[in-house]
């Protein structure tokens, strides 16, 4: 069953790439982030009071308290860096960088949560690491700087670096806590550094020149990030991180299906090549 949630995850998370890159052509990345956290927060917490998980929330441990604050920390750090990289350049050149977190989270895992690596896994993690050499292609991102939008690299890299923390802090502290209930405790400590983030840098003037058109996607992005995480902690409590976190990253096809049919945005072939082989990687790793 946990394989059903991973899957889930994966396409509520490509269509949020979407929803989110719709949202901000003209709203800072940063403040979206925050009015995204506010829908995602109404989202999970309506959830825990429809499953009624509510009453566990005086049971939860010290010790796994801390580790999804933690989770919440490092998945805040890393929506502020990819809706940024978003912004900054295209998805199809953002997102493989994001889903280069696979192979960081499959080492941690393998370091921090025992998850061994068979022989079959490690060629698929090569294929996975093979296919995000592909599609970003040296090309394409000196056409980015010649627009001025080098950034999005420097970005795009620290939001693989947070979320593959955020899998392994988020495995280890939903082991004591119903999974809902994890995800919503999670999205307050997004909410609180989201925000902190938009007044720290004094850009909370812009909330109220958000254009309406951006905001319903940026809400709608929001609702797909809500389900999104509903389904991967629901995964990451029943399933191995070392796979889930994967699948999970088959959300790239969704992404460039949608791009293309959304903003025009097509993949060279060696490009498609890499998909190919990030997806054949994926398939493999969930399956041997």
């Amino acid at each position: 069953m946990w394989m059903l949630y991973a899957i889930g995850s994966a396409f509520f998370a490509g269509l949020t790439s979407i929803l989110a890159k719709c949202g901000i052509r003209k709203t800072d990345s940063t403040v979206a982030t925050a009015v995204r956290t506010i829908v995602v927060l109404l989202f999970s917490w309506g959830i825990v009071w429809i499953v009624g998980s509510q009453r566990e929330i005086f049971r939860i441990s010290g010790k796994t308290l801390v580790f999804l604050i933690l989770s919440g920390a490092a998945t805040g750090a890393s929506w502020l860096c990819y809706f940024r990289a978003l912004q900054l350049g295209d998805i199809n050149k953002v997102v493989p960088i994001d889903k280069s977190s696979t192979v960081l989270t499959i080492l941690l895992a393998l370091i921090f949560l025992g998850e061994g690596v068979s022989l079959p896994k490690a060629f698929s993690l090569l294929a996975i690491a093979a296919g995000i050499f592909l599609m970003i292609e040296k090309k394409d991102v000196k056409e980015q700087e010649k627009k001025g939008k080098t950034g999005f690299l420097i970005y795009a890299a620290g939001s693989a670096v947070f979320a593959s923390l955020t899998a392994i802090l988020g495995k280890i502290g939903i082991s004591g806590v119903e999974s809902n209930l994890g995800t919503a405790i999670r999205t307050v400590v997004v909410l609180v550094m989201a925000w902190g983030m938009v007044f720290v840098t004094g850009k909370q003037r812009e909330i109220k020149q958000i254009d309406k058109k951006e905001l319903v996607f940026i809400c709608l992005s929001g609702i797909a990030t809500g389900a999104s995480w509903l389904c991967y902690y629901r995964a990451l409590q029943e399933g191995p991180a070392s796979v889930v976190a994967p699948v999970d990253k088959l959300s790239i096809l969704v992404t460039v299906i949608f791009s293309y049919f959304v903003f025009g945005e097509k993949l060279k072939r060696k490009a498609l090549a890499g998909l190919v082989l990030l997806t054949m990687g994926t398939v493999a790793m969930a399956v041997v």
